[in-house]
C-alpha cells in the first residue's frame, strides 16, 4: 500500500493505493494519526486506487472518525472502487461517513 499525502483547499488529502488490510491498516493509521497530531482536522481519504478493504481498514476509518468529532473538522472519503464500496454498504459505513465521487466534490462541500 503507498498513501501519499497532499494539501488542497486547506484539507489534507491522503491518496491511497493498494490494498488495505490488516497487514497494511497499521500503516494507514499511523500516517492519518501523524496528520492529525500535527494539527490537520480536515482530513480527505481519496480511495481512488484501493481495491480492497478488511475489517482492520474499517476499524482505522471510525477510531479516525471519533477523533475528528469536533466543530470545524472535517472527514470524508472520495473515489471508492465498486468492491469498496459494498464493503462499506454492508458494513454500515455509507451512513456513519461523507464519500463524494471527486475530491473536488468533498472539498467544495466543506
Amino acid at each position: 500500500m503507498e498513501i501519499t499525502v497532499t494539501a488542497q483547499g486547506g484539507a489534507s488529502v491522503l491518496a491511497v493505493c493498494g490494498r488495505v488490510d490488516t497487514v497494511t491498516a497499521g500503516d494507514l493509521e499511523s500516517a492519518i494519526n501523524g496528520l492529525i497530531e500535527k494539527g490537520s482536522r480536515k482530513l480527505l481519504l481519496d480511495f481512488g486506487g484501493v481495491s480492497y478493504i478488511s475489517s482492520g481498514g474499517l476499524r482505522v476509518l471510525l477510531a479516525t472518525a471519533k477523533k475528528l468529532r469536533n466543530d470545524g473538522d472535517r472527514y470524508a472519503l472520495c473515489r471508492l472502487s465498486p468492491e469498496v464500496q459494498k464493503v462499506m454498504k454492508l458494513a454500515g459505513f455509507t451512513s456513519i461517513f461523507s464519500i463524494y465521487a471527486s475530491p473536488e466534490e468533498a472539498l467544495a462541500g466543506w
